[in-house]
């Protein structure tokens, strides 16, 4: 009998021992997400070296987990391309021209969007300002945070002027309960802040891991194609500024968003880097206030409100945030140094671009500058670097060293070769019709561009260069 018992608990142990979950180590790339049963000093799948980190997981006797189970056969179904209506899913507005501008549009139903930057640049408040947007005019949304309590987010609410009829929150890193909740409730948007804060029991590794992150967004993705409800989550980015997590995670959703901006400035960029549904060429401009993140919709207006005339050391470009024409001022100040080697800052503006240009004018146009701290700032805190902006910088320099002022009235545009000639940039007639607007009258530009100009406004005058030297004689 006593045989028969211990036979018994030992059939039970041995049957709750096959039912539990085998635990095996496994490395992932924390580049490209691939997995490896053992360490490697390079990934053998991206070629990146010390990649791999050692992660737990645990292996379930499911075929298939939530996000790699089969869907239903009927969804699986062959369509006709043509037959497809794309008019019974039309786009969510966000309520904020900036922000659909970059979307292409508005916010596709179904789509997994990623949104990545900085930390307190304004990721989470533009999220919930827009998921407050969309409560108000498309029904009940769901934003699910696991770095706030309820209370907090509710605070950050009554701060930004959100209402929240219809927006509910989540304070929980449990996935597997987030989207049992988005499932019951089906709502018009999914918000998860963040997804290196969530969670799966599929798996024992820590939340923020690779496999977590690989795991979770996944899920996601299938929930958002199964459901048609569209999810964005915030993805936390590493000192490089990529996605902290598997490289793959930017791969895997629709729509890849960069929030940029120096925390240090009210301004704020929202960059698009990946659209399945639209061009990654558009951007858009906000600004930090009391009350939140507003839309900047005169960008050009803004930035030149407090530029001063008659100064020296100051020139005004138009440079291309995406396709959009924004009008900057760019600031220069040169002076004698005070040690044995000569000081280049730049804020704003390449630094190696910068090296070059002196060297260009003091090689093409005699001047001296070995003798000279060169410091050149762009208002605002943006970055500019595309190399239509090389003149403008080249004649703010000029104007400062003889201290002779730009006419206020003149916009000066092309790019700087090491031969000093003067190379055409393109978009020079939205350039041009931007600044018009801000009631520039008179346009330095490459003479290639001039050419192609075709335009009878007698309101501007518009001066073709070929050379940096024909270009400083012709402003100063």
């Amino acid at each position: 009998m006593k045989k028969g018992s211990q036979f018994e608990v030992d059939l039970r142990v041995y049957k709750e021992r096959e039912s539990m979950a085998k635990v095996k180590t496994a490395y992932f790339c924390n580049n490209c997400g691939a997995e490896s049963a053992r360490w490697l000093g390079k990934c053998p799948q991206c070629g990146q070296w010390n990649t791999l980190v050692e992660e737990v997981v645990r292996e379930t006797k499911q075929k298939g987990t939530a996000s790699y189970a089969p869907v239903d056969k009927a969804a699986t179904k062959p369509v006709a391309l043509a037959d497809i209506k794309t008019e019974d899913s039309p786009r969510i507005s966000t309520g904020y021209g900036e922000i659909d501008r970059v979307l292409g549009g508005g916010i596709v139903p179904g789509a997994l969007i990623l949104l990545g930057g900085d930390p307190g640049i304004g990721k989470s408040t533009i999220l919930l300002q827009v998921s407050g947007k969309i409560a108000d005019t498309h029904g009940k949304v769901l934003y699910a945070s696991g770095e706030e309590s309820q209370m907090q987010l509710k605070l950050r609410a009554e701060r930004l002027g959100i209402q929240g009829q219809n927006l509910a929150v989540m304070a929980d890193t449990n996935l597997d309960s987030i989207l049992q909740e988005a499932s019951q409730h089906k709502p018009s948007l999914l918000v998860i802040d963040s997804i290196q804060t969530m969670f799966t029991d599929a798996l024992d590794s820590t939340p923020g891991s690779v496999g977590q992150v690989r795991e979770c967004t996944a899920r996601l993705l299938r929930f958002a194609k199964e459901q048609g409800v569209p999810v964005i989550i915030i993805g936390h980015v590493t000192k490089e500024g990529n996605i902290a997590g598997p490289r793959m995670l930017e791969h895997m959703v629709d729509v890849v968003l960069y929030f940029e901006g120096e925390r240090s400035y009210q301004f704020r960029i929202l960059r698009g880097i990946k659209n399945r549904f639209g061009s990654t060429s558009e951007s858009g401009l906000f600004v930090m206030e009391e009350e939140g993140l507003a839309e900047l919709i005169n960008p050009s207006a803004t930035l030149l409100a407090e530029r001063t005339e008659e100064e020296t050391g100051s020139a005004v470009m138009a440079y291309l945030e995406g396709i959009r024409p924004i009008l900057v001022e760019v600031q220069s100040l040169v002076a004698t140094t005070a040690f044995g080697m000569p000081r280049r800052t730049s804020i704003g503006y390449d630094l190696n671009r910068l090296i070059i240009l002196l060297a260009v004018l003091e090689k093409r146009c005699n001047l001296t500058l070995g003798n000279k701290d060169v410091y050149v700032n762009v208002i605002g805190g943006l970055k500019v670097n595309e190399p239509a902006c090389d003149l403008s910088v080249a004649v703010a320099i000029v104007s400062n060293l003889k201290n002779r002022p730009v006419p206020a009235d003149m916009v000066i545009l092309g790019e700087v070769g090491l031969t000093g000639n003067i190379r055409s940039i393109p978009r020079i007639e939205q350039r041009i019709a931007e600044a018009a607007k801000m009631g520039f009258t008179r346009f330095v530009v490459p003479a290639g561009n001039a050419k192609q100009l075709k335009t009878n406004r007698k309101d501007i005058t518009i001066h073709g260069v070929t050379t940096v030297q024909e270009a400083m004689q012709l402003v100063f």
